[in-house]
């Protein structure tokens, strides 16, 4: 079956897309941060008797619960609105909802977490190589600099002293990162056709579906228990942390979805590597595990790339990758 959406003249320069930073920048690191506190909500959990497939349905379900309210409004005011984007909806959540978190924790299951962690962030440099590719222009060499300091602090913050590579563990930690590009490209695609926050709610009650057909077939295990789970020191019902795990997920997807198309897929993808420091901190604080001197020095690092990566961002053209049409699009960049 084949889906064409209407098709737009190209009869003069396609619309620039309006850059607020200072916005964009602060919605970026606030995604970041909100998605860092998901993973120790979530711990308690997974420790209690949940598995991962139903603490990830009913996370990506209360986030999409959350957010329909603007997928509600936008389908009242565009009636074909499903008709004409269901596929971008498919695509936004079985890849970056569904796929990432598949495949990284499938990771996690051969190989230990810095790894894991180091290869999955490895998407901002994917995103730049992605667009050297497309544009055969070459980054300036303050991007590739930048590049290279904010990996080299990425590898001082998280622990991978004495792995050892797994080569099924380390292909599911690229697909993981290939999905976290996926994610930045299509949330800039976003605009008043597509808004970002109906992209993220129709994508995350996708994925909510997915993961319970994968549950139901067998493919993923679903546990469930009753049983209290110790949070922040107290005991809850585990009704407490899946409402804060979810909360928590519908903010992260929220302002990340809206912050790529203010600053570009690029520099958004160098400020969520904030969400690997802000997880740091909150082990330190919550958890009582230190930091150790090394990873100050990697957090300075990674602070340091997005800084240069900021820097050299100077026009539209050059935040991020070819402005196209999301899956399901037909418009000018189709051949």
């Amino acid at each position: 079956m084949t889906h064409t959406a209407p098709v737009r003249l190209a009869a003069g320069p396609a619309p620039v897309v309006r850059r607020t930073p200072s916005s964009g920048l602060l919605l970026a690191v606030t995604s970041a941060l909100t998605f860092s506190i998901s993973g120790p909500i979530a711990k308690p959990l997974l420790e209690g008797g949940w598995s991962l497939a139903a603490v990830l349905a009913i996370r990506m379900g209360v986030a999409g619960l959350v957010l329909s309210p603007a997928l509600v409004r936008t389908l009242r005011r565009r009636p074909d609105f499903l008709r004409v984007h269901w596929l971008s909806l498919v695509a936004f959540g079985l890849i970056p909802v569904v796929g990432c978190q598949v495949f990284y924790f499938s990771a996690l299951q051969r190989m230990p977490v810095g790894v894991a962690l180091l290869i999955q962030y490895l998407a901002p440099v994917m995103l730049v190589l992605f667009v050297w590719a497309r544009t055969r222009r070459a980054p300036s060499r303050t991007v590739l600099i930048g590049s290279v300091v904010a990996m080299a602090g990425l590898v001082l913050v998280v622990d991978i002293a004495g792995a050892r590579f797994d080569l099924l563990g380390t292909a599911f930690a690229l697909l993981a990162a290939v999905c976290a590009c996926v994610y930045f490209v299509m949330s800039e695609r976003t605009g008043d056709d597509l808004p970002p926050l109906a992209l993220a709610a129709g994508g995350l009650l996708v994925g909510t579906v997915t993961i319970l057909a994968l549950a139901g077939v067998g493919i993923l295990p679903l546990t469930v228990s009753g049983a209290p789970v110790e949070l922040l020191g107290m005991s809850a019902a585990p009704l407490v942390p899946l409402l804060l795990v979810g909360s928590c997920t519908a903010l992260g997807y929220a302002f990340g979805v809206m912050a790529v198309p203010r600053i570009g897929s690029r520099l958004a993808s160098f400020v969520g590597l904030s969400e690997v420091l802000f997880a740091l901190s909150f082990a330190w604080l919550l958890l009582g595990e230190a930091p150790a001197p090394v990873q100050f020095v990697g957090g300075a690092l990674i602070l340091v790339g997005v800084v240069l990566v900021r820097v050299e961002e100077r026009a539209p053209a050059d935040v991020s990758s070819p402005a196209e049409p999301l899956p399901g699009e037909v418009g000018p960049g189709i051949r």
